[in-house]
């Protein structure tokens, strides 16, 4: 089926954090009620049952996925069922919550739940920025939206970022109407690339939103067209000792120190090994980079100016160069020993 610009998409919705939850999944409810309730459209959701961050585009190959009917409510609780039912008083909608990475999620819905019923694919919102080549090639958020234009669905990857601990309240729900007006926009205007996989459009679009006062202003954020900063990350990972806690934060980037940490013991098969590590990254540098480490124009550098950004991307990696190739022999790579 082939949409008009006047025609309302059809979405999924998914993301890396997980159901409804205060601490590691406060977004995606918010979302859905303004792409539901204020643009109208027709969503359905399929979110991974626990978080998935720092996962990419990963697929579990030798697990079964399983998957159960959730009901989600206004508060953001909800009762879960193995069997699909009637909503109930007080209920939003029927959501699906599978035992699987965010990408999972989304090639499952596409092509198993909602096969050739799916016009747009809506990661996120992230709870945390996804600028930068570092954040972007780790992240869930974008990994489901690659995975979504893999299989030549539009997908737009959307992550919030947090600059004030704790974020404001009165931050959310301003962010949720410029993101889904630009979700807006970019549906009704999506970009060209003579090498996308959908008919020379672009695969995927990656939207960046800083959490900050000047979304309660009366002229809202700069919203800015950028490339993507490319980065790099060092250690992300620490050295233990055994008996120690291993302290786990999952969150996104933007998480501060400390927060939403669950405390799991080593394992007792641990002995005294010498080589046992815990997630434990050093994120200053690409937290709070020196603006003049910021390419003007990159994603890094608009989220840095307050601005929100909006990146068009391919689903392939990188390559340092790129020519149309007509004779075999010119590409015939020739050693010399």
């Amino acid at each position: 089926m082939t949409l008009t610009q006047s025609e309302k998409p059809r979405i999924l919705l998914t993301n890396d954090d997980g159901p409804p939850d205060a601490k590691e999944s406060p977004y995606v409810l918010g979302l859905y009620r303004y792409l539901t309730e204020v643009l109208g459209w027709d969503v359905k959701v399929v979110l991974p049952s626990a978080q998935k961050s720092w996962i990419g585009k990963a697929y579990h190959i030798k697990e079964v996925t399983k998957g159960r009917y959730f009901y989600p409510k206004e508060d953001g609780t909800g009762e879960s069922s193995n069997k699909s039912r009637p909503l109930q008083l007080g209920e939003l909608a029927e959501w699906i919550l599978l035992d699987g990475t965010p990408a999972t999620c989304a090639n499952v819905a596409l092509h198993n739940l909602y096969p050739g019923q799916i016009d747009l694919v809506i990661s996120g919102p992230n709870l945390g920025r996804n600028t930068s080549s570092a954040f972007a090639l780790s992240s869930g958020t974008i990994g489901a939206a690659m995975s979504s234009s893999l299989s030549k669905v539009r997908a737009i990857a959307l992550s919030y970022g947090i600059v004030v601990h704790p974020s404001p309240q009165a931050y959310t729900e301003p962010a949720h109407h410029l993101g889904g007006r630009i979700i807006k926009q970019l549906w009704h205007n999506w970009g060209q690339d003579d090498c996308g996989l959908r008919n020379g459009e672009v695969d995927l679009y990656s939207v960046n939103i800083p959490l900050v006062e000047d979304l309660l202003s009366e002229e809202g954020l700069k919203i800015y067209w950028t490339s993507m900063w490319r980065n790099s990350y060092g250690r992300l990972f620490k050295q233990i000792s055994p008996g120690d806690k291993a302290v786990v934060n999952p969150a996104g980037p933007d998480a501060p120190a400390g927060a939403r940490e669950e405390a799991r013991p080593s394992t007792e098969d641990d002995g005294d090994s010498d080589l046992l590590f815990k997630w434990g990254p050093e994120m200053k540098g690409l937290i709070s980079p020196a603006e003049s480490s910021l390419p003007i124009g990159s994603d890094g550098w608009a989220i840095h100016k307050g601005g929100a950004s909006v990146t068009a991307l391919r689903a392939s990696f990188g390559e340092p160069h790129a020519r149309e190739v007509t004779d075999p022999d010119t590409v015939l790579w020739k050693m010399k020993l």
